[in-house]
């Protein structure tokens, strides 16, 4: 008999702290203003401007027809600049300690 593993849906990923979500969205849009030369000042013009430069056709209405990849290059734009600014963050905190 064949084993079947069910993998379970991804759930949305929240912060640990909720009230430091408008900062960090505010580093997102920094960072992304800074890289890719986007001149975003919320949320969803941002997601238009990168989708606008990595050529994925973006609809605010809905993007139902969206394939998975375009919105994994728009998540990985978006969300990679984040990380490795954070990352750096936290080593400079940490090196200042030791």
């Amino acid at each position: 008999m064949k084993e079947v593993f069910i993998l379970p849906r991804r759930r949305k990923r929240r912060l640990l702290v909720p009230e430091a979500e408008p900062k960090m969205e505010k580093l997102q849009m920094k960072l992304l203003n800074e890289s890719m030369g986007i001149h975003a000042s919320n949320r969803e013009e941002m997601k238009v401007e990168v989708a606008k430069q990595l050529g994925i056709p973006y609809n605010q209405q809905g993007n139902k027809e969206m394939k998975a990849k375009d919105a994994g290059k728009m998540g990985g734009a978006m969300g990679g600049q984040l990380v490795k600014e954070l990352v750096q963050m936290s080593l400079e905190s940490l090196s200042r300690k030791h």
